[in-house]
């Protein structure tokens, strides 16, 4: 007998995103339980049973694409620095002046409303997996993300030294005592360790508000709890410029000094990296995050290098706070212009990384970078049964069939229709499943603007 699936996807067009490249013309997916059991065409799949049904026809079928670097707490902050910067002069680092402060300012229902709207903004745009950087009160994070049907792993934002850095420091409420710090980062992994499809890592929030012995300890804790520690690395001149002056060194080669460094370590960011550094990156396989909307103002980053070299590379939006969109499509987008600006012009090569290479990037690197890499990425059997179906017959993906060039060239979130995470339905129709969004949309209208004037008062006041 044919085997029996829990939910069949018929009628589109596969972009798998597996070794081969393969693209099945018409294709089905069959899922039992979480995971993928079949993978064929929708003429073969006529022979299967199933105990539910999502009609693909007119649609792209593609692995979920997976944030690598999301802020869940400085959602509600989206659009605000736009609005003081007509007001006057940012200061900067923004991390240390607006985000960490606002941040500060939120109780843990704040938290948990900032991860309902996060979450559903990603969900809605074809993202079905995060990586937390590292915020307050993670376990409501954790909350949203259970309710929503995301996966995702959250992250306390750590601090252990409240070093005066660009006329700002670090809020009080935000700074722990190394002891703390560390017992809150094991503790909030520990809690999380069971749940199928949210969990926790360890956080270091950046080298100049981490004391050495925190970032020893946290390594040593991450090793043993054999989880990930995510952090901020090469993000900024001002890093590079406090590490040489403190330390003697670049930031990566510090972290190595400390003993830091291995596969356990994610760095959002990476983009003022020395060649040598690069090089500490292949050689102690750490992971990293491409954050195309804002990394090119930093400056150019290692993206080709460290992909060639086999970086586990992901893309991450750095929350709406940074880059306002939450849309993982227009991050591959806007990356595969920068790429093209800032390493196409000095070698004459035209397109460094082209369009597919960065859906890849957005899909199995992502994976990688969240240590899922056999898991996840990819549309297989026995992988993770996280996919979108996206519309493709639009006047925007008029004129071609070639299903893998749409998907990596032409889709933007609003073209997502359905989404599956862990085998579970949680977007039909462009509906949330999960969470009532205009609920959503009332509550945020009511706490928004209470949260926001704690912020400008803060603001005035330093």
């Amino acid at each position: 007998m044919a085997e029996m699936f829990d939910l069949l996807v018929t009628g589109g067009d596969i972009v798998t995103m597996d070794d081969a490249g393969r693209v099945i013309r018409d294709g089905a997916v069959g899922i039992s339980g979480n995971r993928i059991a079949w993978i064929g065409t929708a003429e073969d799949a006529t022979m299967h049973p199933a105990t539910r049904r999502v009609d693909g026809r007119g649609k792209i079928i593609l692995p979920g694409l997976i944030d690598a670097h999301v802020h869940t707490a400085q959602q509600l902050l989206r659009g605000t620095l736009s609005e003081l910067s007509r007001i006057g002069p940012l200061r900067n680092p923004p991390w240390k002046n607006y985000y960490v402060p606002f941040e500060s300012l939120l109780e843990p229902e704040d938290v948990y409303l900032s991860g309902l709207v996060a979450y559903a903004n990603m969900i809605l745009c074809g993202t079905t997996c995060f990586a937390e950087a590292g915020g307050p009160h993670p376990d409501e994070m954790a909350r949203a993300a259970v309710d929503t049907g995301i996966r995702g792993f959250v992250s306390l934002s750590t601090v252990d030294r409240d070093t005066s850095f660009a006329g700002r420091c670090v809020p009080g409420t935000m700074v722990m005592d190394t002891d703390e710090a560390v017992a809150r980062n094991v503790a909030l992994v520990e809690r999380w360790r069971d749940h199928p499809r949210v969990k926790a890592w360890m956080s270091l929030r950046q080298i100049i508000v981490c004391t050495p012995e925190l970032i020893g300890r946290i390594a040593d804790e991450a090793r043993a709890h054999r989880t990930r520690v995510h952090t901020h690395l090469a993000e900024g001149t001002y890093e590079v410029d406090y590490a040489l002056e403190h330390h003697g060194v670049r930031p990566t080669e510090y972290l190595r000094h400390l003993g830091a460094l291995g596969p356990h370590l994610h760095c959002a960011h990476s983009v003022i990296l020395s060649p040598e550094e690069v090089d500490l990156y292949v050689e102690h396989n750490l992971s990293a995050c491409h954050c195309a909307q804002g990394n090119y103002g930093i400056g150019i980053p290692r993206l080709q290098e460290m992909w060639r070299r086999g970086v586990a590379i992901g893309l991450g939006t750095d929350g709406a706070a940074s880059a306002a969109s939450m849309d993982l499509f227009q991050v591959a987008h806007a990356a595969r212009i920068g790429q093209a600006a800032s390493i196409g012009h000095p070698y004459h090569q035209r397109v460094p990384m082209g369009a597919e290479d960065l859906l890849r990037v957005a899909t199995r690197g992502g994976a990688r970078a969240v240590g899922m890499g056999d898991t996840l990425g990819r549309l297989e059997a026995g992988c993770r049964a996280d996919l979108v179906l996206v519309d493709r017959t639009d006047a925007d993906q008029m004129g071609t069939d070639d299903a893998l060039f749409l998907a990596a060239s032409c889709i933007v979130g609003r073209d997502v229709r359905d989404v599956i995470i862990e085998g579970e339905l949680v977007l039909q129709d462009r509906r949330l499943l999960t969470i009532d969004l205009e609920d959503i949309r009332k509550r945020l209208a009511d706490r928004r603007p209470q949260i926001m004037k704690r912020f400008h008062d803060l603001i005035a006041a330093s």
